[in-house]
């Protein structure tokens, strides 16, 4: 018997294990289906492409539309480790606009607009370069610069420049329009993820067990309260009990899932599949969205990209730099510029993201162009309106999910992409780019005007690995939890992750699953702190006027 048990070590359930371990009066126990992040490969920057591709991920199938003709099956992958998409994402330290947060408020979830969520990002933060009323210095989360800035990177940034785009300083400050250099989670040249900024300095406190290689498949129930987990470690099947309350932080496809397994969900879903109903709620496992991409590979004129460190030589020049002084090629994470821009002008804010990834399909795994050196411009529309769903394809806690993203049912996501492809077009035809540009690879030249790049984005566009939305934070019938992410009819059990987002927030997400986290954490804490206030007041009082 534990107080709490958190479901999840990803980027989330590190946050909220962590903080409420804090409390020495509590005992924590974190469930990570995944292994420890010891694989050196996690820590280095410049080896994300090997954790993007590894065998640090889980990929489950998902169902495309009619007119996305696919000529493989489309996956979506999900890290298992612990750290969750901490520990193999890019690194990018995103938290969208404020605009998102309000916009959540207005959908039911009071106090979580952005002057609420703001304190708990700044809570997080030990930024190195920023400490002003956005960025916070001195918390868990390394964010930082990127160390070392490829030249091509910065002859991009000059093309967006000649294109028209602003030069933005710090894409985190309210406004991310125009272009720029990202900062990463990394501390002193090694990745910051979950893990290692909030489970590593709580190592060796005696009330926090993390207990990785242990897939949770159920959450016991006694009539609407959640009592604890049953888990499968090392072949066994196990369970534990808890004191206070269980925290689900899974992710938006195995959150959703563990619920319906566990009787909550929609009622006649979950009768299908004779699962016995303990609350129905039809809105877990619906509102699933997920930013969509595309990349633009270019063979380039010569040795002007990462690529050169395919090469032993090259690779033991970065080896040896990174080594002896924490920098160069191992330091990057290899996408160090991007920016934030307009496909659809009547928004209020920019709905198109851009990666100037310096090498030639290192997030897709193309080996090589033509030359054997290439950059890729990556982009995608980051406010998608297209929904879709996860659901059981049976009771047995073995068979894995049903994912219908439904990625461009709505058209207006098709057309912002396409018309991001057409700016991005653009801005590599700069003068500041040509002298390194031989030829477009993908698309070929095949692809001449708008409507052929609208069909080629229709074909080619892939999952940006950004799931969110199945468990949704309101307070009408069809969302999940409650503004103090309480499953709704259920006690003693509450959601935190991308999960609870009303909305997908404009960007990467994994700097918000962190203040999901921390938000959550505090939540709870203060929670307990009124109701143990509350209990000494009354035994203070005098019987009559108790």
């Amino acid at each position: 018997m534990v107080d709490y048990i958190v479901i999840g070590g990803g980027s989330t359930g590190c946050t909220v294990a962590s903080r409420l371990s804090e409390d020495p009066s509590a005992s924590v126990v974190l469930f990570e289906e995944g292994p420890r992040d010891r694989s050196p490969y996690i820590h280095i920057p410049g080896a994300y492409y090997k954790t993007a591709q590894g065998p640090l991920l889980k990929r489950y199938e998902w169902e495309p539309r009619d007119d996305q003709a696919r000529t493989e099956k489309p996956t979506m992958v999900q890290a298992s480790v612990l750290g969750g998409g901490s520990s193999v994402n890019a690194m990018i330290y995103i938290r969208g606009v404020p605009q998102d947060y309000d916009g959540w408020a207005a959908q039911g979830a009071a106090g979580w607009g952005y002057q609420d969520v703001l304190p708990y990002f700044r809570k997080a933060e030990d930024n190195e370069r920023f400490s002003n009323p956005v960025h916070g210095t001195g918390g868990p989360l390394g964010v930082s610069d990127v160390p070392y800035i490829h030249p091509l990177t910065k002859v991009w940034l000059k093309a967006c420049q000649e294109f028209g785009l602003p030069y933005n300083a710090d894409f985190n400050s309210g406004d991310p329009a125009g272009c720029g250099l990202y900062q990463i989670t990394a501390k002193n040249g090694l990745r910051s993820s979950a893990a290692s900024a909030y489970l590593a300095p709580a190592k060796r406190r005696a009330n926090l067990s993390v207990r990785t290689g242990c897939r949770v498949e159920r959450i016991l129930m006694q009539g609407n309260r959640a009592k604890g987990v049953e888990f499968i470690e090392n072949g066994h099947r196990q369970q534990i009990f808890a004191n206070r309350e269980i925290i689900l932080s899974a992710g938006a496809i195995s959150s959703p899932r563990l619920l319906m397994l566990s009787g909550i969900g929609p009622a006649e879903h979950l009768r299908e599949h004779g699962i016995e109903v303990v609350s129905d709620l039809p809105g877990v496992g619906q509102n699933l969205q997920d930013h969509i991409e595309i990349s633009l590979v270019y063979e380039l004129t010569g040795p002007h990209s990462y690529d050169k460190y395919k090469k032993s030589f090259w690779k033991a020049m970065a080896g040896l730099q990174y080594a002896l002084f924490r920098n160069g090629p191992a330091a990057s994470n290899l996408i160090e510029g991007g920016a934030f821009w307009w496909g659809d002008k009547t928004q209020e804010t920019p709905d198109v993201q851009y990666f100037m990834v310096v090498g030639a399909g290192i997030e897709e795994g193309v080996d090589s162009v033509p030359g054997g050196n290439g950059c890729t411009l990556n982009l995608g529309q980051i406010r998608p309106r297209s929904r879709g769903y996860v659901e059981l394809r049976g009771a047995d806690t073995s068979l894995p999910p049903r994912i219908v993203p439904n990625y461009f049912s709505d058209p207006y996501d098709i057309e912002a992409l396409t018309d991001g492809c057409m700016v991005g077009e653009q801005i590599m035809c700069q003068a500041a780019f040509k002298p390194f540009i031989a030829r477009r690879h993908v698309p070929g030249n095949e692809v001449r005007n708008r409507e052929e790049m609208r069909k080629f984005c229709l074909e080619q566009a892939h999952a940006a690995l950004h799931p969110a939305g199945t468990c949704r934070m309101g307070s009408d019938a069809d969302s999940v939890v409650g503004p103090d992410l309480r499953v709704h009819g259920v006690e003693g059990l509450r959601v935190a992750d991308a999960s609870i987002m009303p909305t997908l927030v404009s960007g990467n997400p994994n700097a918000v699953c962190i203040m999901i986290g921390e938000k959550a954490a505090d939540m709870i804490q203060k929670g307990l702190a009124l109701k143990t206030d509350a209990g000494a007041l009354r035994q203070t009082l005098p019987a009559e006027s108790a």
